[in-house]
This record gives structure tokens, sequence and C-alpha cells, in this order.
């Protein structure tokens, strides 16, 4: 047969069997979707983590010991990915089960005698009158009889511990679906990552492996960015608490590294450091300049360092990189994080084709 000659046109029964075909493979595949849809965000969690990755396990592949070894070295990531998660947490929890005796005893003492009202307190330039009038009549007295505590009651907190127990058996649920296909995928290796690469060819073309090279770039920047920026908001913040004197400052900066590795959240950790330093008699001004502090490093970090670290790695302005973490955040959660930059990336590589249609091929090589 002649390689040039046109197609033959198909019959009216085989255009309706592709139409039903395509019809019933699109009903399966939302089906499948509908019932696994509970462990989609755990597999896409597990994709973020195997891209940010992906440059260590072919570092790692690439040694002379680990050839041919994908098993040993997916588990060894997996290992370390677990432990990264797993080991603040439990360090937490063992500090706060060692100051168990001490919390108990503290909040035995304010049941009985209250809080009394700080020094920073009577000293702020307004509101201070009607703050010390609201703490007077609800903190400073027994705790037993403050109206702030009437809906503490018991069966409150019970309820309270149940959800929070049921939550955190669902997320721990989720993390271990998460580490298990973050070993399947690595243990594929290669082979997986070439397929979905022939698969995005054979669905959108070259363009279309070429816009999921770039998505994982900007996923693996966004990975990147976060944890190096978290790292280095912990560090510093975590000398600010050893100046300042707050108990256990290696611990506490550890978990505003974690925090700080979410865009916005390090204020939680060194606000509340600041606050319970602000109770202490004496410590007032360290603890407004630990605030000061820890506001300017977290602005710094999230507004300029963090937007430049993701931009870099995926050729994405300052505005675009910022917009797709915030609004991917707003948008997906914490998965979203990862996701707007991505989808930014998407939006960029349209546009630039829009402007000049045939250049975006060269635009994605640059």
């Amino acid at each position: 047969m002649n390689p040039h000659s046109p197609a033959p046109k198909l019959t009216t029964q085989q255009q309706t069997q592709r139409a039903a075909a395509a019809v019933l493979y699109t009903a399966l595949v939302l089906l499948a979707l509908w019932m696994v849809r509970e462990f989609i965000p755990a597999v896409a969690w597990a994709g973020v983590i195997a891209i940010a990755l992906w440059p260590a396990f072919r570092g790692i592949e690439s040694r002379r010991w680990f050839k041919g070894r994908t098993t040993l070295i997916a588990a060894l990531l997996t290992l370390a990915v677990g432990l990264l998660v797993l080991l603040p947490v439990a360090l937490g929890i063992a500090q706060a089960a060692g100051e168990a005796h001490s919390l108990i005893g503290w909040v035995r003492s304010v049941q009985e005698t209250g809080v009394p009202v700080p020094d920073f307190v009577t000293h702020l330039p307004f509101g201070g009158r009607q703050l010390t009038d609201w703490w007077q009549a609800n903190l400073a007295q027994p705790l037993g009889a403050s109206p702030a505590m009437k809906d503490l009651h018991g069966n409150a907190v019970v309820a309270f511990g149940q959800r929070f127990g049921l939550r955190a058996a669902h997320a721990l649920l989720h993390f271990v679906f998460t580490l298990l296909t973050v070993f399947v995928i690595f243990q594929a290796g290669p082979r997986l990552s070439g397929t979905l690469l022939r698969g995005a060819e054979r669905a959108f073309g070259q363009r279309g492996v070429e816009l999921a090279q770039r998505m994982g770039a900007a996923v693996r920047g966004t990975v990147s960015g976060l944890v190096v920026v978290g790292l280095g908001e912990g560090v510093l913040l975590g000398a600010g608490y050893a100046m300042a004197g707050v108990p256990h400052a290696a611990l506490l900066g550890a978990v505003t590294a974690v925090a700080a590795m979410l865009p916005f959240c390090a204020p939680i950790v060194f606000c509340g450091v600041a606050l319970w330093l602000a109770l202490v008699p004496g410590a007032t001004v360290a603890a407004f300049a630990l605030a000061a502090a820890g506001f300017v490093i977290t602005f710094v970090a999230d507004h300029f360092v963090r937007p430049v670290l993701i931009g870099n790695s995926s050729r994405l302005p300052f505005l675009l990189v910022l917009f797709g973490i915030l609004g991917g955040a707003g948008t997906f959660g914490l998965l979203g994080i990862f996701i707007g930059p991505a989808l930014m990336t998407i939006l960029m590589v349209l546009w630039d084709e829009w402007l000049q249609p045939g250049s975006g091929e060269t635009a994605a090589r640059r």
C-alpha cells in the first residue's frame, strides 16, 4: 500500500463503536478514580516526593556499589523520608512527655490562683487598660470559676481528644500509603519514568514531554526552596531562642524549621515562644526582640529568598511564583504549594506559544 495514500474512511458502525469505546473507557477511568479517591492525595504526595528526590535516586544509582540494586535504593530513600517526618514528631512527643509533670503542676497552679497580668500589658501604647481589665476578669482569677473557661468542661475535652485521635490515625494511614507509593515509584525507577514520558509524547507530542519535564523542574524547585528556606529559618530562630534564654532552644528551632517549610507558618511557633517569654518576669524586652527578629527573618525568607530559589528552577517570574504558592495553597491545601508553581509553568509556556507561534520549543529548551 502507498504510505502517502489517505486513510480509509470509517463506516458509520465503526464510528459508533469508537464513540462507544471512548465513552466506556472514560466511564471506567472515572469509576476507578472515584473508587480510590481517598488515596489520591497520598499518591499525589508520593509523586511530589519522588520528583524532588529523583536526582538523588539517579545519583545513588550511578554509584558502583548500587548498580542494579533498585530495591535497596528505594528502601533507603523511603526510610529517609519516613525519618525526616517522623523523627521530629517523635522527639516532640518525647519532650512533651518529659515535661508533662511540670505542665500538670502549672495547670493545677493556675486553676487555683489564675494567671497574673504580664508586665508588658500595662505598658502597651493603646488598649492596655481594656486588655488588663479583661485579663483580670477572665484569667487572673482562679480558672475554675473564670467565664473564659466555662466551656472547657470534661466532656468537651474528651470529645476534642477523640476527634484529634481519629484525625491523627487518618493522617498516619495516609502517610503509610504515601511511603508505600514512594517505595513503589523508586523501585520501578527509570522504567516508570520512561513509560510516563512515552505516554505524554503519544498523547500530546514532543511538546507534552517538554512540558512534563518543566513541570517536574517546577515541583523540584518548589520542594528545594521550601526545605532549604525552612531549615535556614529554623537555624536563625533557634539561635534567637538560645540568645533569649528560652529552654529547649534546639528542639524549638527544629519545630520552627518544619513549620517554616510551609509558607507563613513559622510565625505561629515563634509568636507562641515570644508570648511564653513575655509571661516570664523581666523578659519582656527579649520577647519583643524575638518576635521582631522572627517577623523580619520570615518576611525576607517568604517574600524574597523562597520565590527566587523556586523561580530559578522553574524559570518563572517572582510574581508568578508567589501567586502559584499562595493560590495553590488556598485552592488545594498543602499539596497546592507544589502544584501551584507547576500550573504557573504551564501557563507561562502557553503564553509564550501564544505570543510567538512555533517558538515555544526554543523557549522550553533554554
